[in-house]
């Protein structure tokens, strides 16, 4: 092998889905229907705002309550009576504070909609077996971490030939790896690894797999 062949870096970039659909991914024993993905509970966040909203509302009914029964309201809602009162609407304070809050609230709403667990990638559904006994009925839902899944699809990587190390990272839509080679044709190796990993995303059960893309080049040790 000469220097140039050395020195040359192959690159494929291919989505699973297609192959998958018409290899072993697509057969029959796949079950039909939208799998959709985890929703987090969120419980930490909704608790914080929880205690703030209670915080606020609380405050502001003492001081209204307190202003009914004859004292003085609070200096800070003095203040900021003073200023909404005096300043315009086109104010810069005003636009302002008001954009501020409007982004916050779209912000909200958005992370409310938003499923979350991003790092949990949700798999296939169990085939249909033989109807289950009463009370039995619970429906199974399996899903398996981003980096679990590359640590997986890493050591598939490990087994090709000519592979001296290599590193998968998982993502939503799209699968990376990177490998070194310090024997063989880089395209051999690149195959074969495009293959393996293949398989290797076939076998984790994924309700959504994502675009793989493979990318080998030749390790410093090997060039030297």
């Amino acid at each position: 092998m000469n220097a140039d062949q050395k020195m040359r870096q192959s690159t494929s970039a291919s989505a699973y889905g297609a192959r998958a659909g018409a290899g072993a991914g697509s057969g029959a024993g796949d079950p039909p229907g939208r799998v959709r993905r985890f929703w987090s509970e969120r419980r930490v966040p909704a608790g914080i705002a929880a205690l703030v909203i209670a915080a606020v509302s609380g405050l502001l009914l003492y001081d209204v309550a307190a202003v009914r029964s004859g004292r003085r309201a609070m200096r800070w809602r003095d203040w900021l009576a003073d200023e909404l009162a005096s300043r315009p609407l086109d104010n810069a304070w005003v636009v302002g504070g008001a954009a501020l809050l409007a982004a916050l609230g779209v912000g909200m709403v958005i992370l409310a909609m938003a499923p979350g667990l991003r790092g949990l990638l949700p798999m296939r559904a169990p085939e249909p077996g033989p109807e289950p006994e009463s009370g039995a009925g619970a429906v199974v839902r399996a899903g398996i971490d981003r980096t679990s899944a590359g640590l997986v699809l890493r050591d598939r990587a490990m087994e090709v030939p000519g592979v001296r190390s290599a590193r998968v990272d998982v993502g939503r839509r799209r699968i990376r790896a990177r490998a070194l080679a310090h024997f063989r044709d880089l395209d051999e190796v690149r195959a074969d690894l495009d293959a393996a990993l293949h398989e290797g995303i076939r076998q984790l059960g994924l309700a959504r797999p994502p675009a793989l893309s493979v990318h080998v080049r030749r390790s410093a040790k090997s060039k030297g």
